[in-house]
């Protein structure tokens, strides 16, 4: 039997198939082959009694694309949630979430939350300036007021969308404005650190029914911030900014890091990209710095727990733990002798 995971909690894998939803365990051969199971993956189930809604899983079936923060799989679509105010707005943390989905090669919808407390035209006008000019989609709303609401619903129609981004910015406010049956927990901003306090603790990919029949699937996730680009080398950064990947074919060097370069294009119109977003840029960079700095002096390897056999997956015997035949040890035992 086939599905798809739906939650991931306490070690328990939730996934919808044809039949309900089944509460499944991973089978022992996935553990020791260290795969990462992912809300949103399709799974092949094996068990001995299907009708008690338990099973195992056998084996993960191959992904149309993936997210590691939050771990989502087979998403259409990536809905980054930052909220105007309370908390405020935070340009370096968008351009972390902006740039990990450019990573994964996912397109993502730019969702600013809490409208209603926007008193500055100012800001609305930065943030278009800004993400519009490098080509990202961008819709304000308020769970509140229900503002922006039906936009939002014609963005997510049809799709399976994750909500992501810091806690507090109304992702679940968000979920529950869209369809009020959820009732979903949510918890007012932190008075003594003015941010968000975290409410929802895992994912899980909610079914919604708008008022005129329409669907879509959200995946609720939990808010995090620690996001850091200390697994990529510095050359890399500039592919994930739009604005200066666009710049950066026609640098003097191939290695520029539109940094102080001579003859580096990116610089040479720097004023062509907005100041947050270059400072960003640098911060990622140096990140990406230490990152091969580690690498190029650690000269760690870590050995893969699977191989690929007759086009099969299989896993590894470690070698602590694999068996002697009695051949070897035969061998070794004549070996001995004719040393003697």
């Amino acid at each position: 039997m086939n599905g798809q995971i739906i939650k991931i909690h306490s070690d328990f894998y939730y996934t919808n198939t044809d039949n309900g939803v089944f509460e499944c365990k991973i089978r022992e051969i996935l553990k020791k082959q260290k795969e990462q199971i992912f809300v949103g993956d399709y799974v092949k189930l094996t068990g001995e009694n299907f009708d008690s809604k338990q099973a195992f899983i056998q084996e993960i079936l191959p992904r149309k694309n993936f997210i590691t923060k939050p771990k989502v799989a087979n998403i259409d679509k990536v809905v980054i949630v930052s909220s105007i105010k309370q908390p405020e707005l935070d340009f370096e943390q968008l351009n972390r979430y902006l740039c990990f989905c450019e990573y994964y090669k996912l397109k993502p919808v730019l969702c600013f939350n809490k409208n209603d407390l926007c008193d500055n035209e100012d800001i609305v006008t930065k943030i278009y300036n800004i993400y519009e000019n490098a080509g990202y989609e961008i819709v304000f709303t308020s769970a509140l007021n229900k503002n922006g609401l039906c936009e939002l619903e014609n963005i997510l129609t049809g799709c399976t969308t994750v909500l992501c981004g810091a806690s507090g910015v109304g992702k679940s406010s968000i979920a529950n404005a869209l369809n009020s049956s959820l009732n979903i927990k949510t918890k007012p901003i932190s008075e003594k650190t003015g941010r968000g306090t975290h409410t929802t603790r895992h994912c899980e990919i909610i079914e919604l029914e708008f008022e005129d029949k329409r669907t879509a699937r959200l995946v609720d996730t939990p808010g995090f911030s620690h996001l850091k680009f200390d697994f990529l080398l510095p050359a890399e950064i500039g592919n994930l900014f739009p604005e200066i990947n666009s710049l950066k074919n026609s640098c003097k060097f191939k290695d520029c890091l539109h940094e102080k370069e001579k003859g580096c294009n990116v610089l040479v119109h720097i004023e062509s990209i907005d100041k947050s977003r270059y400072e960003s840029y640098l911060k990622f960079v140096n990140e990406a710095k230490e990152y091969k700095t580690k690498v190029t002096y650690s000269g760690k390897k870590t050995e893969s727990s699977s191989k690929i056999v007759h086009n099969k997956k299989l896993t590894k015997i470690s070698s602590k733990k694999r068996v002697t035949s009695r051949k070897k040890e035969n061998q070794d035992t004549h070996k001995g002798e004719y040393n003697e």
